[in-house]
This record gives C-alpha cells, structure tokens and sequence, in this order.
C-alpha cells in the first residue's frame, strides 16, 4: 500500500477561495494564496484548485493563482475547471501545475483523456468524477458542479477512464460534499476496487474518523478536504498524527 495523501482542496470563483455545500451555496472564505502557503507549510501532501465556475464560462482562469502559488510551495498542484483542449491542459501545466482534473470535457469527449495522458503522461491526466448516488450500491456521473447528469455509471465510466489513460481519479461525492458527515464509502470503495489506479476521496469529510473509514474501509489512497481545514477545525499535523496512530502509512514530515 502505497502512502496515505492528505490533500487540501480549493475551490476558486474567481479571485476568492469559496466553499459550498453540495458544490452549491457558495460563501466566501478568502485569498487562496493565503491558504495554499498555511497548508504547504503545515504539510499537505499535494493541493487541487478547482475552477468551480469554470465550465460556465468554457474557460478555467486560475493560470494567474496557480503561478503564484508555484513560486512558493513544492508540492504537486492539480487544477480542473474548465479544461477542454491539450491546449487548456499545457497552459496550467506551464502555469506550474503538475496535473490537471479534467471532468466536463472528457464526457462529452472522452478521447480527451488519451491525448492529454499521451501528450503530458497519464500521472498529468487525473480524471474528475461527480457522483450522485441514485440506487443502492449505483451512482451516476454528473457535470457542472453536479448539475448536470451524464447517464453514466460511475465505476464503468472509472474504469473507461482508465483504459482510456487516466493516471488517478479525483471521486466527489455532491450527496457528501460540505456536509461533514463523512464520505460515502461504498461508493470510494466500488471505484478504489475497480480501477487500477490511485483514487482521491472527496466530499464530505468532518473527522479523523472519516478520514480513518475512507482509507481502510473505502481504500481511498487520498483524501481531498476543504470546510474542515479552511475553518481550522481539524489541522493537517493533528490528522498526519491520527493516521500513523491507525497504522496508515503517511508521508513523514
């Protein structure tokens, strides 16, 4: 097993980190420069920037954040929102990002995922789910924030991704997502056993126990958080702590 990543997560409208819930509702929470250096320097294992308005407006605008944030913090950064062309993907990548999240554009076009893993390295190319649950033991693919339904089912599409050349896949739940009552495990679990490469739980995240269920029982290789980290209710040194206290292994600091 591969070490626990603890990964914050940041979602940018505009120039503003904001935070929603259901990736909807969205508040102000302030300078994402400001955030990004706290947990770099707190020890966050990588960072993802999501352009949440980005696929409104067909075009993700963080090149400008994402090269100041690349001047101070060496850790791999992945950006999504927005990208549709190995173009989008190469600008952020010059930009200072180290992969890119693609999730809009590579449903309606899913040869996407195989030019921009040839062009780039399938490690550049992570593929960015939405699932909303719709039975038991089922869920769909949704884009735009979870807005729009895709038809698709969630762990076929993973694995398509896969064979297609996705090197990992970024999984948010929009049942969980700003809830804080913890990720949806059958569903991280269901794609975590499917595919062959590593998954990113997001959505819903509100405890060490939460992050504690998602890697054992969810085998979750990473895990994104926001609320309980731009809030300060759960730091990064006390859930590295409570992950080697589980015998997870984590990166050492």
């Amino acid at each position: 097993m591969s070490n626990l990543r603890l990964i914050p997560r940041l979602d940018i409208k505009g120039p503003n980190l904001i935070k929603g819930i259901h990736l909807e509702g969205l508040r102000v929470m302030g300078d994402p420069q400001e955030f990004a250096l706290r947990y770099y320097q707190a020890g966050a294992d990588e960072l993802i920037y999501m352009d949440i308005v980005a696929s409104l407006y067909g075009r993700n605008n963080l090149s400008d954040i994402i090269r100041r944030a690349a001047e101070n913090i060496y850790i791999p950064i992945t950006v999504g929102g927005g990208i549709r062309t190995t173009d989008d993907a190469r600008n952020l990548l010059r930009s200072g990002a180290d992969k890119v999240a693609i999730n809009t554009a590579a449903v309606t076009r899913p040869e996407l995922i195989s030019e921009v893993a040839h062009r780039f390295g399938s490690q550049a190319m992570v593929m960015s789910i939405e699932a909303k649950q719709t039975a038991s033991g089922r869920w769909e693919a949704f884009t735009d924030n979870g807005r729009e339904r895709t038809g698709l089912d969630v762990v076929e599409w993973a694995c398509r991704g896969v064979e297609l050349g996705a090197g990992e896949i970024l999984l948010t739940s929009v049942d969980r997502e700003g809830t804080r009552k913890g990720f949806d495990l059958d569903l991280v679990k269901a794609v975590s056993k499917a595919v062959s490469v590593p998954v990113i739980a997001s959505g819903g995240m509100g405890s060490i126990a939460d992050m504690i269920a998602v890697a054992q029982t969810g085998l979750a290789d990473a895990v994104a958080m926001a609320d309980v980290l731009h809030k300060n209710l759960l730091p990064l040194d006390q859930l590295r702590q409570a992950a080697i206290d589980a015998n997870l292994e984590v990166r050492k600091i």
